[in-house]
């Protein structure tokens, strides 16, 4: 019995022929193309959120440069121009996992990615800047993230050096 295909008597005695059970290898192949075409539509995605996941992951570490820029701005009205000012230690000296500076420029906060991040991000930059209320000192400083727009009312102060795709920020740090 080495055909698939061959009909065999009905084993309760019916006198009628039925086809074997089971599957053909083609149906098998089917099977098996529509799995690597559902697998092959997840990986980017997945990626995408793998990149993400880094960067939220990364991120708090630029939180050690946003207390003294806030404190500069609520007593002087004016934000440090680089780390020194800022009294940070240099941008290649503030690193973690993902990141391999943290720069402080005119109030803007530049993390630059590195060291064990994803290569699609590694090198670039993601910018963080302050939003201030310039006739009003005491409201705080709000940080917009890359691409965002900052909130109404407020001026958002520094250079936006962001250069990574906007698919791979969080949404927090993506326009509109």
């Amino acid at each position: 019995m080495d055909d698939p295909f061959a009909e065999v008597a009905d084993p309760a005695g019916g006198g009628r022929n039925v086809r074997a059970a089971g599957f053909t290898m083609i149906e098998l192949m089917v099977v098996v193309g529509i799995v690597a075409i559902l697998a092959m539509m997840a990986v980017p995605s997945y990626q995408n959120k793998f990149v993400r996941d880094q960067i939220v992951e990364a991120l708090p570490l630029a939180d050690i440069a946003k207390a003294p820029i806030a404190v500069s701005w609520a007593v002087l009205q004016s934000l440090p121009s680089d780390n020194a000012s800022a009294g940070l230690p240099s941008a290649d000296r503030i690193v973690n996992n993902f990141i391999s500076s943290v720069l402080v420029q005119d109030g803007a906060i530049h993390v630059t990615f590195g060291n064990r991040a994803n290569g699609v991000i590694k090198g670039k930059v993601l910018t963080l800047r302050p939003g201030v209320v310039e006739d009003a000192p005491i409201v705080p400083v709000t940080w917009v993230c890359g691409y965002a727009a900052g909130p109404g009312k407020m001026t958002i102060k520094g250079e936006n050096k962001t250069d990574i795709p906007p698919s791979y920020l969080p949404f927090i740090c993506r326009s509109g």
